[in-house]
């Protein structure tokens, strides 16, 4: 990196976009509420929001590394009384720059 000037050096950073599916218990039990702190608290960008046939879908982007972590909670922790059964994860591609400048609860 040393060898590179400015220009470059922010054309080299990339980011990680994926869209996620949270299946379970995770309406009305504040799973949105708690997936905007745990994004706020990383720093990942993008939204949730409640699917009609009873899932929380959303987009999120990142860095790698924490899109790993964000994509951990989402699969293994969500809010205090959210059962996941299951989480899926498409349409993940590597960006340039971000699409979103914060998380947002979507309604």
């Amino acid at each position: 990196m040393f060898g590179l000037n400015v220009r470059q050096m922010s054309s080299a950073v990339s980011y990680v976009s994926l869209d996620f599916q949270v299946f379970g218990r995770v309406q009305g039990v504040f799973f949105r509420k708690f997936t905007k702190r745990k994004a706020d608290e990383l720093g990942v960008y993008g939204y949730c929001m409640n699917a009609r046939d009873g899932t929380v879908v959303g987009t999120i982007q990142a860095s790698h590394q924490l899109i790993q972590q964000m994509k951990d909670w989402l699969q293994n922790t969500g809010s205090p009384y959210s059962r996941i059964e299951r989480c899926e994860f498409t349409n993940e591609r590597i960006i340039s720059e971000l699409e979103y400048n914060k998380f947002e609860v979507r309604h």
